[in-house]
């Protein structure tokens, strides 16, 4: 069973207040002060409830309520101040001279909460794209790491290739020195084969 509002449990009136119950209000709270709320309405002579009064005067009539919109300031407050306390107004409220509570969840609602969103969707994406670019960035490192690896193990190779087997010009002048020694040869044999034929043997 649900509790029957206090106005509607002590016969009291509700609904908007009046520029007489304004006044009577605010002129009662400036002699006396508020430490009672429930007990201030019977004082007054209001046929309102403590509650009324209480968020009546907090969110409307008291003197030091700061009228008009909302600064770049204080809507960048209530961003960072949301994004740790969440929806504690009265907690932001109390942080933000001038401005009710009720103000602010208004305004947080009607302005700040669809920016509050597309803020933490972008920082999202963010945080999602920046590991793939540092992902990317690693395997293309790692990419030519390796290019390198097999340019070096190919020039190694080479080189040794060629230690074990010289090149042709190296081969052209061996057999060069192979032709001239067996030249040699066949002069000298020539030699004593012609002297053998003259002494007549």
């Amino acid at each position: 069973m649900m509790r029957a509002p206090c106005c509607d449990k002590m016969g009291l009136k509700k609904g908007p207040w009046t520029p007489e119950e304004d006044h009577i209000l605010i002129t009662h709270i400036q002699k006396y002060g508020h430490q009672n709320w429930r007990a201030l309405p019977k004082q007054a002579g209001l046929l309102r409830c403590g509650k009324s009064c209480r968020l009546r005067w907090i969110n409307y009539l008291r003197p030091d309520i700061k009228r008009g919109n909302f600064s770049h300031e204080e809507e960048e407050t209530i961003l960072k101040l949301h994004g740790i306390l969440g929806n504690k107004w009265s907690a932001i409220a109390a942080r933000l001279p001038g401005r009710t509570d009720n103000e602010i969840k208004n305004f947080w609602y009607t302005h700040l909460k669809k920016r509050a969103e597309r803020s933490q969707m972008q920082s999202m994406s963010n945080s999602t794209s920046f590991p793939l670019e540092k992902a990317q960035a690693s395997c293309s490192s790692e990419a030519e790491i390796r290019m390198a690896q097999v340019a070096k193990d190919a020039s190694n190779a080479t080189t040794t290739s060629n230690e074990k087997n010289p090149p042709i010009v190296g081969v052209g002048f061996y057999s060069t020195e192979a032709s001239n020694g067996c030249n040699e040869i066949d002069e000298e044999m020539e030699f004593w084969y012609n002297l053998f034929i003259q002494t007549g043997h």
